[in-house]
C-alpha cells in the first residue's frame, strides 16, 4: 500500500485529509515530531509528502529541501498563503505542484494522483534503469536498494551515494573530500563527523547483507570498499 505522508500543524485539518485519503486505499502518517520531521520522512518512505509552509521551528521550504537530499519523491505544498512568490518559493526549494487553503478535497485527491501518475505510473519517464554491480553487489541508486545474493536493504539517498561512490572507485579508495562533495555539494560547511556518522551507517547496510568490514578506513585518504562476507 502507497503511503501518505502530511506535515500539516493544524490537527483538525491533518485528520481530515487523512481520513479522506485513506477512502481512495493509501496509506496515511501524519507527522508529530515537528523538530525532526526529515527523520519520520526516513523512517516511513512515504511515497508523496503534503507539506504546509507555516510550521513549527521551521517552515515547509526547509524541511522540503531536507526531504531532496533523501529523495524524488512527490511533494506537494497546502498552504493558506496565496502570494505568486509563496509558490514560486515553494517550486524553487524542490516542491511539485501547490494548493491554497481553503481547498476542496477532491482537488487534493486529482493533484495527489496526477504526482504519483508521474512519479511512478503511466506518465514516469520511461528509461533504463541504472544498475553498479561489483563482486556480485548490486546497487540500485533509482530504488534506493542494495542487494547481495538474495538478500536485499533499503537505502537512504546518502547511503546510497556514498555507496555508489565506493562501487565507481573499487577497488581503489574514494576521498573523503570527494564524497563530502558529492553529498553536501549545496552546503558552506559540514562537520566531518556528519561523513563519519553516515559511514557507520552504510556499514550497517553491509552488515545486514552478511557483509563484514566492507568499509575500509584508509588514514589520510578516505574510504575503501572491500567485499568479504560470512562463511555459512
Amino acid at each position: 500500500m502507497e503511503k501518505i505522508m502530511i506535515v500539516e500543524d493544524d490537527n483538525k485539518i491533518a485528520e481530515y485529509l487523512s481520513s479522506y485519503i485513506e477512502k481512495y486505499g493509501y496509506h496515511v502518517i501524519i507527522a508529530k515530531d515537528f523538530d525532526n520531521i526529515i527523520g519520520t520522512f526516513q523512517d516511513e518512505q512515504p511515497s508523496l509528502v503534503l507539506l504546509d509552509i507555516n510550521l513549527p521551528s521551521y517552515d515547509g521550504y526547509y524541511w522540503c529541501r531536507q526531504i531532496r537530499k533523501e529523495s524524488i519523491c512527490p511533494v506537494i505544498f497546502i498552504s493558506a498563503r496565496t502570494g505568486e512568490m509563496d509558490q514560486v518559493m515553494a517550486l524553487e526549494n524542490g516542491g511539485d505542484d501547490f494548493i491554497t487553503k481553503p481547498f476542496h478535497p477532491d482537488i487534493v485527491m486529482a493533484k495527489i494522483r496526477s504526482q504519483m501518475r508521474r512519479a511512478y505510473g503511466e506518465y514516469a519517464t520511461k528509461q533504463e534503469e541504472r544498475v553498479l554491480q561489483r563482486e556480485g553487489l548490486s546497487l540500485y541508486p533509482e530504488r534506493l536498494e542494495l542487494r547481495f545474493g538474495t538478500m536485499m536493504t533499503q537505502l537512504t539517498k546518502k547511503e546510497a551515494d556514498i555507496i555508489e561512490s565506493l562501487l565507481e572507485r573499487y577497488p581503489r579508495v574514494a576521498g573523503r573530500q570527494d564524497l563530502l562533495v558529492k553529498l553536501w555539494d549545496d552546503e558552506m560547511y559540514v562537520d566531518e563527523n556528519t561523513l563519519n556518522v553516515n559511514i557507520t551507517r552504510v556499514r550497517k547496510k553491509f552488515q545486514e547483507l552478511g557483509i563484514e568490514d566492507a568499509v575500509e578506513t584508509v588514514r589520510g585518504a578516505g574510504y575503501r570498499l572491500r567485499i568479504t562476507w560470512k562463511e555459512g
